[in-house]
């Protein structure tokens, strides 16, 4: 301990996140910094100042404490959820051994729990016929809006938020001019320096098409709901709210309130009194058993792709993932579904 320096919990969590700067994209930063906010809770409250101070049995504290629920938020976690918090714990505490924060050997003390198969892959999605009912409603009740434009190129290009956010009116060709394309397309562009960058970085730039219906609709919130504004770059951004550019999180919540059943007017399926209900508060849409998140329209769309026998080359470069990617973290379709599908293709002996 003495060859150590005295640092808190807090910046060396800033320090770390700092240092991720060069290599990792923004999104990845936030993801990090959601996932260690716990920790820095547990060290708060267990009066842990100094990183220097900290002792495997404490590692082995944090982990009981969060599993039960305790921190950033207080509710109960999935395995899941725990595995991934620890991960980026070890990710830390391996990054402040290099600062002379923690011994080296420290964050080979948080161990990682063992996953049953496929238990670290969730298997929400959002069903075809659902994602089709919720952008009928949104193209009777509120066409060319916001929420509408969002689900849409979402539901379309089985994109990443990330993608849809970093889009520009002049990414969007609504006219079919694209010699590429004889009909409306858009382009997703990494870039990086101006706040947009792609998940597979310049190998993510590319052309999607885009239907004729869903171009008209486009230009309609171009047209009447689109907040004249520009990002912090200068930039023009497809997607807007009044004060420019939407956060990552906008189409998060956005997905959750949309997809519930009572936004629509339909009756609860899960037999909550909607008046008593916590998920009819926009805060709390994603408590709602029928919510999505536009992971799950990216899988939906995949699934779709799947049980359409569309070439898997071709979903693989339309959404930008690898075979197994999709596979693993996208593909919804029953083994039973996979079966018969494989059967269609083989000759009968």
């Amino acid at each position: 301990m003495t060859d150590l320096d005295p640092i808190s919990p807090v910046d060396a969590v800033e320090m770390f996140l700092d240092a991720m700067r060069d290599e990792h994209a923004e999104s990845t930063r936030k993801g990090e910094r959601h996932r260690l906010r716990a920790f820095t809770q547990f060290c708060d409250e267990e009066g842990i100042e100094n990183l220097n101070e900290l002792t495997g049995r404490d590692l082995y504290k944090y982990r009981i404490w969060r599993r039960e629920g305790q921190g950033d938020g207080r509710e109960a976690i999935k395995l899941v959820t725990l595995k991934g918090q620890l991960a980026s714990l070890r990710r830390f505490l391996r990054f402040c051994a290099n600062i002379d924060a923690v011994p080296p050997e420290m964050y080979e003390q948080v161990t990682l729990p063992v996953m049953k198969n496929g238990e670290d892959v969730s298997d929400s999605t959002l069903e075809v016929d659902r994602a089709i009912e919720i952008l009928d409603y949104l193209e009777k009740a509120q066409p060319g809006s916001r929420d509408h434009i969002i689900l849409l190129l979402l539901w379309q290009t089985g994109a990443r938020t990330g993608a849809i956010r970093g889009l520009d009116l002049e990414d969007v060709d609504l006219d079919g001019k694209h010699p590429r394309f004889s009909g409306p397309a858009i382009q997703f562009v990494h870039r990086p320096d101006q706040g947009t960058p792609l998940k597979n970085k310049q190998k993510g730039t590319r052309w999607n098409r885009i239907s004729e219906k869903a171009a008209r609709y486009i230009q309609d919130y171009i047209d009447y709901h689109r907040n004249d504004v520009t990002d912090d770059y200068g930039r023009n951004p497809l997607i807007t709210t009044e004060y420019g550019r939407p956060a990552g999180n906008t189409f998060r919540t956005t997905l959750y309130r949309v997809t519930r059943p009572c936004w629509r007017g339909e009756p609860c399926p899960h037999d909550r009194d909607i008046d008593e209900c916590e998920a009819t508060h926009l805060d709390k849409a994603s408590r709602c058993p029928s919510a999505r998140s536009p992971h799950d329209v990216r899988s939906g769309r995949v699934t779709y792709y799947r049980r359409e026998d569309v070439p898997r080359r071709v979903v693989q470069d339309r959404l930008n993932a690898s075979e197994d990617i999709l596979n693993r973290h996208y593909d919804r379709r029953s083994d039973r579904e996979q079966a018969e599908q494989r059967s269609d293709f083989l000759p009968d002996i």
